[in-house]
């Protein structure tokens, strides 16, 4: 990595804070709020995803982004890009005729749509979010863009938690991650 991508690497780094016990006993929360807050940190996160997009997927159509967190960094990373963005919603939030998924989570089910005309079949997209916990989110966004028949690049996120393992869900997709912890 050159010099100016592991300076801004570690500008991003250092505008992640930790909260222990949050939300709830024996979590350590990563939260990105002072990426956002920080002109700088932001414009670095935007600029490595660039980067690595150039570089390795220099095809990209359309950049999706989850349900909310991949709403900010997604449009940013679209409009340097020259492409469109399109959002992965909960249930429930767009308009129109939609395709959903349903997926599991810790202690239930979640469904995420997307508008049936946002991806055309064989568009190909990369899809956005903050992180990669133990993958859930991300898989199902999967689904619901092979449902779409889209061609599906890889997965971006700015934090990875390693030990959670949620790129082993992935597996069939390449994730770049900024951060991993």
């Amino acid at each position: 990595m050159a010099a100016d991508s592991e300076s801004k690497l570690q500008l991003v780094r250092r505008h992640i804070r930790d909260f222990p016990d949050f939300p709830k006993q024996g979590i350590l929360f990563r939260d990105i709020c002072p990426i956002l807050k920080d002109p700088a940190a932001l414009t670095a996160v935007t600029d490595l995803f660039e980067e690595h997009v150039r570089k390795n997927h220099p095809q990209v159509e359309l950049i999706v982004g989850l349900d909310a967190r991949g709403f900010l960094f997604g449009p940013l990373l679209a409009q340097r890009l020259g492409v469109g963005f399109v959002l992965i919603r909960k249930k429930g939030k767009l308009p129109g005729t939609t395709a959903s998924v349903t997926y599991d989570l810790e202690y239930g089910k979640a469904e995420a749509e997307i508008q049936e005309d946002a991806v055309a079949p064989g568009q190909k997209i990369l899809l956005i979010d903050d992180l990669l916990a133990t993958g859930g989110s991300l898989y199902a966004a999967c689904e619901l863009m092979k449902k779409q028949q889209a061609d599906i690049l890889g997965c971006l996120v700015v934090i990875e938690l390693k030990e959670l393992n949620g790129i082993d869900k992935l597996k069939s997709h390449p994730v770049f991650s900024l951060v991993q912890y």
